[in-house]
């Protein structure tokens, strides 16, 4: 069965099971118009020194490592459209299924479009993103942040997970930085087995997120930057003293 398929069986078992997502109802007017081996340069050590092993980043392709704060990247493989060339961080994972949202799907919908009944976005110029697939109704958003956000998940260190619609309300009306809060409507879900099964077929790597990937000021260039880090060997490279 093809990974497209997969997803389509799977998808309303995970709308059931992760039932904690409550979102924010939003207009449909973007639902309708949807638009080798790198060296290192290790410096001279001092004369009968042995400098440390320098290490490059290295993905990982184990579904153990599966865990909301992870980003999943899509595979050159991967050819369904709705998951291609995609940058997902995951923002719950458990026994139930795994839920995420798509990085690098910026639309050219402004916030004041989608969220037409909130007075407080009426003048936000900054694009919605596309979540996923599944419930693209419903507004759901990321935030950057180095203080606790009551209300909200935090999915790695300085980034937040708002799904509560209080919360969301809340968030927008404080005004924050559009390179601080991004907004997505619908989500990615996948089953219990379904998006293991999916890495171990080679679909998905796994990197640990950080906030200056999640909040990328070019997601359009974001999954070529990633794939390109899945082409690098874990190398120690190490000098020998001179």
């Amino acid at each position: 069965m093809s990974l497209r398929k997969l997803w389509r069986s799977a998808a309303l078992a995970t709308v059931v099971a992760f039932t904690t997502m409550y979102g924010l109802k939003v207009s449909d007017a973007l639902t309708r118009n949807s638009p080798p081996y790198h060296s290192t340069i290790v410096p001279s050590a001092a004369k009968g020194e042995i400098p440390p092993p320098v290490f490059l980043p290295v993905q990982s392709k184990n579904p153990k490592d599966l865990a909301a704060g992870k980003l999943l990247v899509a595979s050159r493989e991967l050819g369904d459209p709705d998951f291609a060339q995609t940058v997902v961080l995951l923002v719950h994972d458990d026994a139930k299924g795994a839920v995420g949202l798509i990085l690098n799907r910026r639309t050219d919908v402004p916030l004041s479009r989608v969220l037409e009944q909130l007075k407080v976005a009426k003048d936000r110029s900054d694009p919605v993103y596309l979540g996923g697939p599944v419930e693209t109704p419903v507004a759901f958003a990321l935030l950057r942040s180095t203080a606790k956000v009551e209300g909200a998940q935090q999915i790695c260190d300085g980034v937040y997970f708002i799904s509560s619609k209080t919360v969301f309300e809340k968030t927008i009306s404080d005004g924050p930085n559009p390179g601080a809060f991004h907004v997505f409507l619908g989500y990615a879900g996948w089953d219990n087995t379904q998006l293991r099964k999916e890495v171990e077929l080679g679909a998905w790597f796994i990197f640990p997120a950080d906030t200056q990937t999640v909040f990328d000021s070019d997601p359009d260039s974001l999954w070529r930057q990633m794939i390109h880090k899945t082409e690098l060997k874990l190398a120690g490279i190490l000098q020998a003293p001179v």
